[in-house]
């Protein structure tokens, strides 16, 4: 790379993070305005890029609180292990998808039973096998991010990928009890359809939303955003079947969502956007616990400050254009650390601490990760990425 074209990309580099700075400062403003002191008529502009809080947006913003909040009801009341999955689950379903189908559901629920097979075949088949394991594991990723790339099957990819890097995460530690896992995992899939349909149902939109617009893409770029997320998922997998990191879901899960933005240069901003969005989502959840002090085992109580978080990030997830940024992590990062750590024998409080550390690290390594094989696959024209 020539000097001119490194100060260029310096400067692009430079003037996308003060963009997102400046971004995230409004998101903050335009979500705390209307509960804050303030001057002026009130009226919000927006900026290129900015989306206005519309009535639809609303409906959307009760769908993803209450559904979330009710899978984390549900699962306390019955007593279910991982409860990440009940309070996640229904988030990935409401918040990434506003509308919901035939076609949607097919994708969500063809992926949980496709779980089943893989998982169980590759663990229980090949887990003394760690190569040939390895081997299985990075053509399964590829089959789902190329699913991604493509775009028609994005939901079917983006969510196998996910749940798939958490199962393996879990089942590969000999204390779990494999089909206590695949168990919970199918009835928190199954369970999170109903709460969608359910929300859908309550809260429908006001208005029909527009079909989103197809993106053409070169067979080289659709090579390159395949590999790059198939060799970076797989080698997360790698670390964490290697490393005891039990207690770090929450810095695999931010491994493997950054991943969803197909690409080196889109992963760097949404791992910054991440990062703030866990940082605020701890904040608040610290917060949270200290407001209720002694009653944190009330459960009516509890739902009630989790409701208001999960209201708050989700207006900034909608402002945002409800990709996965600021409002996401926020909603994520409430979702596992109430559904996953929330309960008489868990330090919150360090718990948040250490989901945020251990994610900022985690993100920072993957990033250095796609740099290098950003560099690799552009030096190929056949998996090179053209970019804008």
């Amino acid at each position: 790379m020539s000097t001119e074209q490194a100060a260029t990309e310096g400067e692009r580099t430079g003037a996308s993070l003060a963009g997102l700075g400046h971004g995230v400062r409004r998101l903050l403003a335009r979500t705390l305005g209307p509960v804050l002191p303030h001057r002026g008529t009130g009226q919000q502009e927006t900026e290129p890029g900015e989306s206005r809080f519309s009535a639809n947006d609303l409906r959307q913003c009760l769908r993803i609180a209450c559904g979330a909040g009710l899978g984390f009801v549900v699962s306390h009341l019955m007593g279910w292990n991982y409860g990440v999955f009940y309070t996640v689950f229904p988030m990935f379903l409401l918040g990434m998808i506003p509308a919901l189908n035939a076609h949607v559901i097919r994708q969500f629920l063809g992926n949980v039973f496709l779980n089943l097979v893989e998982v169980t075949l590759v663990v229980g088949l090949t887990q003394h096998l760690p190569v040939v394991m390895t081997g299985l594991v990075f053509l399964l990723f590829a089959t789902r991010f190329r699913l991604m790339a493509k775009g028609p099957l994005f939901l079917f990819g983006a969510n196998g990928v996910l749940t798939l890097s958490i199962l393996l995460h879990f089942a590969s530690y000999p204390s779990v009890d494999l089909l206590d896992l695949l168990a919970n995992h199918v009835t928190a899939s199954v369970l999170a359809v109903v709460i969608a349909a359910m929300m859908h149902l309550a809260f429908p939109d006001t208005a029909e939303r527009p079909r989103p617009a197809g993106a053409e893409k070169s067979a080289a770029l659709v090579r390159h955003q395949t590999l790059i997320g198939a060799c970076t998922a797989t080698l997360s997998f790698v670390v964490f079947q290697t490393l005891d990191l039990r207690d770090s879901l929450s810095a695999q899960m931010a491994t493997i969502l950054i991943l969803f933005a197909l690409g080196y240069p889109g992963a760097r901003l949404s791992a910054v956007k991440r990062a703030v969005g866990a940082l605020l989502g701890c904040n608040l959840a610290i917060l949270l616990q200290l407001m209720l002090f002694t009653q944190s085992d009330h459960l009516l109580l509890v739902l009630f400050s989790y409701w208001i978080g999960l209201m708050l990030f989700a207006r900034i997830h909608l402002l945002e254009g409800g990709g996965s940024g600021v409002g996401f992590g926020g909603l994520t990062t409430l979702g596992i650390l109430f559904g996953q750590y929330l309960g008489p024998n868990q330090d919150f409080f360090y718990d948040a601490l250490y989901r945020f550390s251990s994610m900022s690290v985690a993100m920072a390594i993957t990033l250095g990760v796609m740099a290098v094989l950003h560099r690799l696959l552009n030096a190929s024209a056949m998996t090179r990425a053209h970019e804008p």
